[in-house]
């Protein structure tokens, strides 16, 4: 079978077949490193993170999950996060694996006029990524700002706006570095503060759903 990754698309990725979790028995070497990085790492309390079903037909291998940041009682930030395996490698990935993911939060709407909160937004991944350590090649992705009024009936409503980043890169180190360096990017856009020096983030065993 031809795989189509060498042009795919976030939305590609997105819009594609869903898979259940693989067997982990039928998995190559590589992939079950892999996951083992995925699940080793460490994140802040108010991150939540979910196993979700993986897209079929990008990549031979797949898995993927889910994310919600919340305080207090409601969701801030959410995201998504695939990494995409071909053990034969990809000439537009520059490697074998590549990760493709998504982050969507609220900001304040007065933030929305900003012509420079996009290029913001950007700056968060890659000085997450820089801040965990990540290495990797061949980044590309698209910020979106969107702004929502409520007329008519609903003009009472107070208008929102929220940020969406979508990414891919290549990374070339552990994935551990990596899936932390995303559920910082939600925290980063949902506004809250870094963790203090010294204070412990939970394992990602710790913050998985019920």
């Amino acid at each position: 079978m031809t795989w189509p990754p060498d042009t795919a698309t976030y939305s590609d990725v997105m819009a594609s077949p869903q898979e259940h979790r693989l067997d982990p028995t039928q998995l190559p070497k590589e992939f079950q490193v892999a996951l083992s990085q995925i699940t080793a790492a460490r994140l802040r309390p108010e991150v939540t993170i979910d196993e979700m079903p993986a897209p079929q037909r990008i990549a031979p291998y797949a898995t993927a999950m889910s994310a919600e940041v919340v305080v207090g009682d409601d969701e801030v930030a959410s995201g998504r996060l695939v990494v995409l395996h071909d053990p034969r490698g990809n000439d537009a990935w520059g490697g074998d694996f590549r990760c493709v993911a998504y982050v969507r939060a609220e900001v304040e709407p007065s933030m929305a006029s900003d012509d420079m909160l996009a290029a913001v937004g950007w700056s968060w991944l890659v000085e997450a990524l820089a801040s965990e350590g990540a290495q990797y090649i061949a980044p590309s992705g698209t910020v979106t700002c969107v702004y929502s009024a409520s007329f008519g009936a609903l003009a009472k409503e107070d208008p929102d706006a929220q940020i969406e980043i979508r990414a891919s890169w290549t990374p070339t180190d552990s994935l551990t570095a990596h899936v932390q360096a995303w559920t910082n990017v939600m925290c980063e856009a949902a506004g809250l503060p870094p963790v203090p020096e010294g204070v412990a983030v939970l394992p990602r065993s710790g913050n998985r759903k019920r």
